[in-house]
């Protein structure tokens, strides 16, 4: 792992992934941390483990909603919900994101495709979202897309999919430095404790 560095794993379709998604680059300035944004297809290593966490239970569905709302508020985030959910078409936003962390724009994509999805209601991995989340960060979507459905940005998600696996990830987010998990955006914390200490420490 490089010196300061701490991996951010996430998936596209996951709701709570905003919270961090959205101020990360806030977080790593006041930090002097950085961070690398792995994008996972989560999915499937959910459905080996034959868990489906929201999607059909509809009380915990509701408290999510409202969880989301309120730390959305303490981090000073919009939020206009409930959003589209589940996401029908996550692994297309994950393939753009793979395109996007290899030629330097992942990030501004994966913000502005989750903005669109949490604040004003168009569904990630679906259109108009891709498109325009694309052309937000001065993309052009048809070349992007294009890239997106070859085989070597399928292979890098499954790749990434393999690595996530290997270390025992099982949500988004998931924050790791090294071998050390620290899962959920309120263990981000966590995560740059154990990077600045090697201990998680009382602030």
């Amino acid at each position: 792992m490089a010196e300061g560095q701490i991996d951010f794993w996430f998936t596209m379709g996951s709701t709570y992934s905003y919270l961090s998604v959205m101020r990360l680059a806030d977080v790593e300035s006041f930090h002097g941390v950085r961070f690398r944004w792995r994008p996972f297809h989560l999915l499937l290593i959910l459905q080996e483990m034959n868990h489906v966490p929201f999607a059909d239970k509809p009380m915990k569905t509701r408290y999510m909603w409202r969880d989301i709302e309120r730390r959305a508020a303490m981090y000073g985030l919009p939020v206009k919900l409930p959003a589209p959910y589940p996401v029908k078409q996550s692994v297309t936003a994950n393939l753009v994101a793979i395109v996007g962390m290899r030629e330097g724009w992942g990030a501004d994509f994966v913000r502005a495709a989750y903005r669109r999805w949490m604040q004003n209601g168009e569904e990630t991995g679906s259109e108009p979202n891709v498109s325009s989340s694309l052309r937000d960060i001065g993309q052009e979507p048809g070349r992007i897309i294009a890239l997106a459905n070859t085989s070597a940005a399928n292979d890098a998600l499954l790749s990434e999919t393999d690595a996530a696996r290997h270390l025992g990830i099982f949500g988004s987010p998931t924050f790791a430095v090294g071998q050390e998990l620290f899962w959920g955006d309120d263990r981000l914390g966590d995560a740059i404790s154990w990077l600045k200490y090697g201990a998680v420490r009382r602030t």
